[in-house]
């Protein structure tokens, strides 16, 4: 339609025109669609019919009019028409307070949810916005159909004992999606039709039946492992057919948990009529040799959402995943625990668009263990939200299980899991059955060990693996070392720490010596397999993830495990509460050192220390309801960092291919392709120092917020970013 009384809401290159009230009622249709999967139909169609009512006023439809080259262009022209407060304002009107549900979707759906009351910022709070009721007035002097504005409060309720706050997140992701994709189906359909057309889940199942048939089909020199995996994986099958709800996958490193968690996913998945299933793992470096696995038995299906993609730039198929990453529409979505968890609680349009397609999935959490202390109260309380009110069956699968059923004391509270069912019968036979290693005490817990006594025992083994809990740490021991020792930390980038890895795990299989020193980041997912294993004290959960790596397919009658107290500290909080406990706990006399029992144990003491910590930030009291409906949306999005960015800073290594990157990036303007290219030769230093190095000269800053190394001396192609060989570091950031 050009019809020029026609009120616009776009107008795409070939100047035809989206009219407002097209725009409304499609929005409004698709809106209520994605929410009828919560029980919130009406609501999702008059979040959408009122989102954007400031489109009729006679001032958006001037800007839009003269941006568009409709209209020629006036003195008194207009570059920016505030359209989002005027559905926000007549839902108040026409609702009174119950209105204010409405508002906070309708007035953030650009900006992002709001805080009701203005925090020490100066944020633009929802009460605030509502006053200005100019912009409610210049829309109805445009005479909006009374068949748009004259609409009965919903029928719907929340189902009870739901949280508010969720409730209200899960609205706003149906609206913003619903909002993006109709804007796009007019103005970008070439893009809009590259969405869609997934496999069934029925048919992803069969792929991976198929897949799995051939990988385990029985051989009659199966290893004891290998039979113990399969049995694992037929449990997994079994227990899928149950009813919805939270389970636990308790299984010890190397018993086979990625792809029996996936089985599990899937059979559920295809049982209970689930739309996808949401695969959560806690690091990068784990996510992409897991997404890997997935995309060669699933192929396009498998969407991989985090930051280190690097696909081709014109790549029709690349188009298609980063579109699937921006609402996972995908069936099979894998990404980091970082991503999910701070989605679930954002404010941000962007990060709170997927949130809808949650409803009604599997959601595997991989390495269960890691969610960190100081959220674990908010994580906990939004998962068991998830499960009880919007379809989602949750899978905590790990070696270390954590103690996830709800504690209080009159010092704390602990949110937990309810209803959790173990899917393996008896863990601990199984613990036993798969105990491939041999736990041993160095020498006395109170008795530290110099580093140049623990070079001295690591050089007797001609293949050995050893863990210790700071970067500075594994510096300094590497220094030690024989000539050809690998080093493994986070001051190398991810692909230097990848080629690293490939080549020790070449080594390995070709039988060669090979020594490694690592920090943690080596103990979750990566799949290497050492005869012998030296761990610094620790927490338990640690201890067993390094243990892993030791005897991993049973090759060998038992692998040995050293646990030894270094000559540091850990970092001070709750690695050194953790490493205090295993302490404790390893100096039991008991004939297993690392059992579930032990695990239990570890963990409830562990989340006991924590007490008011658990929920560190006080998130949960912003987002607590009242019978005001006032809520800090914006405000507990912004505590929820589980990486806090304002520690560390970013700086671009010239290693390997991050060379030539880096003098591209010289050359010309940054673009959101090759800033995904560069992930790869990133290296995350805290704040402080990255401050020192730029004022030294050490760093430069060649594009805003861009900084790259100084010269090619700071990175060594052995042990990565070298800022000076004598840096001092604040404990929490020599953890990995």
């Amino acid at each position: 339609m050009n019809n020029i009384e026609t009120p616009i809401a776009h107008v795409c290159e070939k100047k035809c025109i989206h009219s407002v009230e097209d725009h409304l009622i499609n929005t409004a249709k698709r809106t209520a669609y994605f929410a009828s999967d919560f029980g919130a139909t009406q609501w999702g169609y008059l979040a959408g019919l009122w989102h954007d009512l400031g489109k009729y006023s006679a001032a958006f439809q001037s800007m839009i009019r003269i941006a568009t080259g409709i209209d020629e262009e006036t003195s008194n022209y207009i570059s920016k028409v505030n359209h989002s407060t005027a559905g926000a304002q007549w839902a108040i009107e026409r609702f009174d307070k119950a209105g204010r549900l409405f508002s906070y979707l309708i007035a953030g759906h650009h900006a992002g949810l709001p805080d009701w009351l203005p925090d020490e910022t100066g944020n633009a709070a929802l009460s605030i916005r509502l006053k200005e009721i100019s912009h409610l007035e210049a829309a109805q002097k445009a005479k909006i159909p009374q068949e748009i504005l004259e609409k009965s409060f919903p029928t719907e309720r929340p189902s009870k004992g739901s949280d508010p706050a969720m409730w209200i997140r899960m609205l706003f992701s149906c609206l913003v999606d619903a909002d993006f994709l109709d804007t796009e189906a007019f103005m970008d359909k070439e893009t809009f039709l590259l969405r869609g057309d997934y496999p069934s889940m029925a048919e992803l199942l069969e792929a991976f039946t198929q897949f799995m048939d051939e990988r385990y089909a029985p051989k009659p020199d199966d290893t004891p492992v290998n039979r113990i995996r399969t049995d694992v994986l037929k449990r997994c099958i079994l227990k899928a057919a149950d009813k919805p709800g939270a389970f636990t996958l308790n299984v010890p490193t190397g018993g086979g948990k990625t792809l029996s968690s996936m089985a599990f996913a899937l059979h559920h998945a295809t049982h209970h009529q689930k739309r996808r299933i949401i695969y959560v793992i806690p690091y990068i470096s784990i996510i992409e040799q897991t997404a890997d696995q997935f995309q060669k038995i699933f192929g396009d299906a498998v969407i991989e959402h985090h930051a280190n993609l690097d696909p081709a730039e014109n790549d029709e198929e690349y188009a298609k995943r980063r579109l699937a990453c921006e609402n996972w529409e995908a069936p099979i979505i894998v990404t980091t625990a970082v991503q999910f968890f701070e989605s679930l609680f954002a404010s941000r349009t962007s990060r709170c668009r997927k949130l809808h397609n949650i409803v009604n999935s599997v959601v595997v959490l991989d390495e269960a263990q890691l969610l960190p202390p100081e959220f674990i109260n908010p994580i906990l309380r939004a998962l068991d939200e998830l499960r009880k009110h919007y379809g989602v069956t949750l899978l905590l699968s790990t070696a270390t299980q954590p103690a996830l059923s709800p504690q209080k004391s009159p010092s704390f509270t602990f949110e937990g899991l309810t209803d959790t069912r173990e899917i393996i019968e008896n863990p601990d036979a199984l613990n036993k059955q798969l105990k491939r290693v041999h736990v041993k005490i160095l020498k006395p817990l109170d008795e530290p060990v110099e580093w140049e006594e623990l070079r001295d025992k690591l050089v007797e083994h001609s293949s050995v693996l050893c863990v210790v809990n700071r970067r500075d740490d594994c510096r300094k021991l590497w220094q030690l070392m024989p000539e050809g020792t690998f080093h493994l930390s986070a001051l190398m980038c991810g692909a230097h720490r990848s080629d690293v890895i490939a080549a020790i795990k070449k080594n390995l299989k070709e039988d060669i010596p090979t020594r490694v020193i690592s920090t943690q980041l080596v103990e979750a997912g990566v799949d290497i397999d050492f005869p012998v294993v030296y761990r610094a004290l620790c927490g338990l959960d640690s201890m067993a993830q390094a243990a892993g790596r030791c005897n991993r397919e049973g090759l060998l009658s038992q692998g040995q495990v050293f646990v030894f107290r270094p000559p540091t500290e850990p970092p001070v909080g709750h690695l050194r509460q953790a490493a205090g406990i295993g302490k404790r706990l390893l100096q039991k006399e008991r004939e297993d050192l690392i059992t579930p029992q032990s695990f239990t144990e570890f963990f409830q003491e562990l989340y006991w220390l924590q007490g008011e910590n658990l929920d560190k930030h006080g998130i949960l009291k912003d987002l607590a309801p009242d019978s005001e409906f006032r809520f800090s949306f914006r405000t507990a999005a912004r505590k929820f960092k589980i990486i806090d960015d304002s520690r560390q800073a970013t700086v671009i290594v010239a290693y390997g291919k991050g060379a030539e990157l880096i003098d591209e990036l010289e050359r010309r303007e940054p673009d959101r392709y090759i800033m995904r290219r560069l992930q790869r030769y990133i290296v995350n230093l805290p704040r402080y120092l990255h401050d020192r190095l730029v004022s030294e000269g050490s760093i430069r800053l060649i594009h805003e917020g861009i900084y790259i190394q100084g010269h090619s001396a700071m990175y060594d192609e052995q042990i990565g970013f070298c800022p000076d060989r004598s840096a001092v570091y604040a404990p929490d950031d020599l953890i990995v």
